[in-house]
């Protein structure tokens, strides 16, 4: 029997096939031994039997002798006789036969089961694995000529793997490892699988390995990580990047922003207010109502080709809602641009609302529509609709890649169309943390008291105007010739006894001049409707305030609610005064209160500060993190009741620093903490709530908001009345 069949046949037996007695060579030799075997069964029953027969024999005869006759005698020995010599018979011959040939079915058994596990031995090096067998002191008993190869060794018998140069890494599972081995192709990796069996010739217990090579899987199984953890290592130094830049930006807005509120309650005539708006407008676009602002881009264009473009966002939205602003400006300015660009007459207007949770969004324009072929295939790249002279404007993209958009956000984008009456494109996602209801009641009755005439030309804006008039509880009548006022003057007797308010459009003001010029109701405020190119330096003496195309929601409220007035004559009732916009409760509670403010930045400390002051509180400053732990040391002098930190400071890291100091706060001490980050990931935001800051304002901060979140805090705490 050769050596490479030997150990076949033992690794065989440890993976767990039926032991072997029995090799091809030895069939005449094992026949040999069963037989020997059979003679030795035979021997015991055939001794027996004859020592049984010859007692009986001889003691019957006995009997026979003293009892009976001889011719009887003679015939009772001759019937024994022949019972003995069947049943020797038997005993001799009557089993050896299937005995035989039992035992030459379970010499067929075991050749074939030797004649398997040759054939696995053989599969086993086809493939390429290693096999190899060890004795329990790791020592190699045997090993297969792969094995010889792959390590380069001819002659292991008697060594151990590390020995030889194998190196063993610890798996997850038993008996089961990951082993390198220095072949002649390379470094190569195997995997390795252990299993204790029991020799058959000598019963002792060895160690039956077989490995198979996965250098390539684990390789890419390496690269797929190395991979994963280079895209992880980028999207931080992404967030990273990012959170510096939006920091970097939102540090000096927030001073310009601030400034600009501090200006804004002084004494100031009407144009300089003017000019702070248009600075507060230009500061907070990063952060203000997106329709309104992208509205306002595009005018300028759709004035140029005689159109006009307006907005209403229905007292139903709320004023903050969670959406990706930056994608939500994308889609809408592709609509509305797609619009004004294809409308020569008539106008575009874009209308938001809530519809069962979901914010929807219209923009409707008065072009040229669409067939039924064009709306189907209108949303495809590389796709365009209207004349031909338009298409080439164009890629075809901007469309495909709003719908693509609106689909991450989780909603849709459809459009409705007639050819030569217009096209309506439909907006709808469902924004994070929609409030089931409007969160301000009030605002749609906040022109409940106003009865506005409105003298405008036909088209889309008089009627968004007076859409959003009604819609704040406000009444309204609309009139585009000077005939349809004298009827309904004519009609109505009372007709302008109730009205608080004229406004007219430049467009049409020389027709209705001398009607507006003896009307008898003479304490009517009177407001020019403008269009940004006509905007007037000075105010026409005839009116007491202007408005500019396209409307602002704010703008129209406040002019018609008396707060905003433009450049007038009574500037005595002007609104700029000192503490425009802080209750006097404010101040009344205010009184006593400690307030610590931490921040670095010269510009935004003194913006809270005046801000503070302004409503009546104490307050007290330092600049970096070092004077805020000394400020609230144990022990300290003065401890205040509420602090204002920024995120950002010398002395440590914001993220390392401030949750220290909010674990010595709580308890006895109670302070609460309001962090300001130009940070504006909602992970850093989180971080700080988690370790125990009471809220955090992202730059720039809205004093107000401000003012209004110290209110609430010091109330909580009972320290306002």
């Amino acid at each position: 029997m050769s050596e490479l069949a030997k150990l076949r046949e033992k690794v065989s037996d440890g993976l767990g096939l039926a032991p072997v007695a029995v090799q091809p060579g030895d069939r005449i030799d094992a026949t040999r031994q069963h037989a020997g075997a059979e003679h030795e069964i035979g021997s015991g029953p055939i001794s027996l039997y004859v020592a049984i027969s010859l007692s009986v024999g001889a003691f019957s005869a006995a009997l026979i002798a003293l009892a009976v006759p001889y011719a009887v005698t003679v015939a009772l020995a001759s019937f024994f006789g022949v019972m003995l010599v069947g049943v020797l018979f038997y005993a001799l011959f009557g089993k050896t036969v299937p005995l035989k040939v039992a035992l030459a079915d379970d010499l067929d058994v075991r050749l074939r089961q030797t004649q398997n596990r040759s054939l696995i031995a053989e599969m086993q090096e086809s493939m390429g694995d290693i096999v190899v067998i060890r004795n329990l002191d790791r020592r190699i008993v045997e090993a297969n000529r792969i094995f010889r190869e792959m390590t380069g060794c001819s002659a292991p018998e008697g060594l151990s793997c590390e020995e030889i140069g194998i190196a063993f890494r610890p798996g997850d599972k038993v008996h089961a490892y990951d082993v390198e081995i220095a072949t002649p192709f390379g470094q190569r990796i195997f995997s390795w699988h252990d299993v204790v069996t029991r020799d058959l010739a000598s019963s002792r217990l060895l160690i039956s390995s077989i490995a198979r090579d996965v250098t390539e899987e684990r390789l890419a199984l390496a690269e797929r990580e190395d991979a994963r953890l280079r895209a992880e290592k980028a999207d931080a130094e992404k967030a990273r990047l990012l959170a510096t830049v939006s920091h970097e930006i939102r540090l000096p807005l927030s001073g310009m922003l601030g400034m600009n509120h501090l200006l804004s309650q002084t004494k100031i005539n009407e144009e300089q207010r003017n000019y702070l708006d248009g600075m507060k407008q230009s500061g907070q676009s990063l952060v203000r109502r997106l329709i309104e602002s992208i509205v306002e881009m595009l005018a300028h264009r759709a004035h140029e080709k005689g159109i006009e473009i307006t907005s209403f966002v229905s007292p139903d939205v709320p004023d903050y809602l969670d959406f990706d602003p930056a994608r939500l400006r994308q889609v809408l300015f592709n609509l509305l641009g797609n619009a004004v660009k294809f409308t020569r007459e008539g106008g575009v207007v874009i209308r938001a609302c809530m519809v069962e949770g979901e914010l929807q969004m219209t923009v409707e324009d008065t072009g040229p529509g669409m067939s039924e072929r064009e709306q189907a295939r209108i949303f495809g790249e590389f796709e365009q609709a209207g004349p031909m002279s338009q298409r080439s404007a164009g890629t075809g993209l901007g469309l495909a890649i709003s719908a693509r958009i609106v689909r991450e956000f989780g909603g849709s984008l459809t459009v409705s169309s007639h050819r030569g009456r217009g096209s309506i494109f439909t907006l709808s996602f469902r924004p994070g943390g929609a409030p089931a209801a409007m969160p301000d009641p009030g605002r749609r009755h906040c022109l409940q008291h106003t009865n506005v005439l409105l003298i405008a030309p036909k088209g889309v804006a008089a009627a968004v105007t007076m859409e959003a008039i009604e819609a704040f509880g406000g009444k309204c009548v609309l009139v585009h010739q000077p005939e349809d006022l004298q009827r309904f003057q004519d009609g109505a007797a009372d007709f302008g006894a109730d009205l608080t308010d004229i406004i007219v459009d430049r467009r049409v003001s020389l027709l209705f001049r001398d009607a507006l010029k003896d009307w008898p109701q003479q304490n009517i405020r009177r407001t020019l409707l403008v269009s940004p190119e006509e905007r007037p330096s000075t105010m026409h003496v005839s009116f007491d305030a202007w408005l500019i195309r396209p409307l602002r929601e704010k703008s129209l409220i406040d002019v018609l609610c008396g707060r905003l007035r433009g450049i007038e004559r009574r500037d005595a009732l002007n609104d700029n005064h000192p503490d425009v916009g802080f209750s006097s409760r404010l101040k009344e509670g205010a009184s006593g209160v400690d307030i610590l403010v931490a921040e670095d930045d010269a510009v935004n400390a003194r913006i809270i500060r005046a801000v503070l002051e302004k409503s009546g509180y104490i307050v007290r400053a330092v600049d970096d993190f070092q004077a805020l732990r000394q400020s609230l040391a144990p022990g300290a002098a003065r401890l205040p009741h509420l602090i204002i930190s920024d995120l950002n400071m010398p002395g440590g890291e914001g993220l390392e620093v401030l949750p220290e100091l909010l674990g010595t706060l709580e308890g006895e001490r109670n302070i609460p903490v309001i962090v300001l980050s130009g940070d504006a990931r909602a992970d850093t935001a989180e971080i700080l709530l988690k370790a125990g800051a009471a809220k955090v304002l992202a730059k720039p901060t809205d004093p107000r908001q401000l003012v209004e979140e110290i209110r609430r805090m010091l109330e909580a705490k009972r320290l306002s009345p």
